[in-house]
């Protein structure tokens, strides 16, 4: 699977749209999933505010993301998030980052989305 460098993705939620919890959690899987099936993953995703809870204990997608970075993604949670939240030590895919390398990545990467 090919990797593109210029992509960032930045997930600010555990969900998508301003829908109902169980649709936007059914909404985010199925995004990461066709990401998944796609010809090419980006370089970074980081997430941020209640977006982190898709990467620490207890989340429905933790086996995507772990084949998403196993296919050479990186995957990022902001630290301050993963503390307010009490997340810190749940962490299972990736690791925790800062706004400096955050805002970094935003000012560097050609592409940026956000579902």
């Amino acid at each position: 699977m090919k990797i593109n460098e210029d992509l960032l993705i930045v997930i600010k939620s555990s969900g998508i749209a301003d829908s109902e919890t169980d649709l936007g959690s059914k909404l985010m899987n199925s995004f990461l999933n066709v990401l998944l099936d796609t010809e090419s993953l980006p370089a970074k995703i980081i997430f941020m505010g209640t977006g982190i809870f898709l990467t620490t204990e207890d989340s429905p997608v933790l086996e995507i993301l772990n084949k998403i970075a196993q296919n050479g993604t990186e995957i990022l949670s902001c630290g301050t998030c993963l503390d307010y939240y009490g997340r810190t030590d749940k962490l299972i895919t990736g690791r925790p980052t800062n706004m400096k390398e955050t805002v970094e990545a935003i000012l560097n990467y050609k592409k940026i989305l956000s579902p």
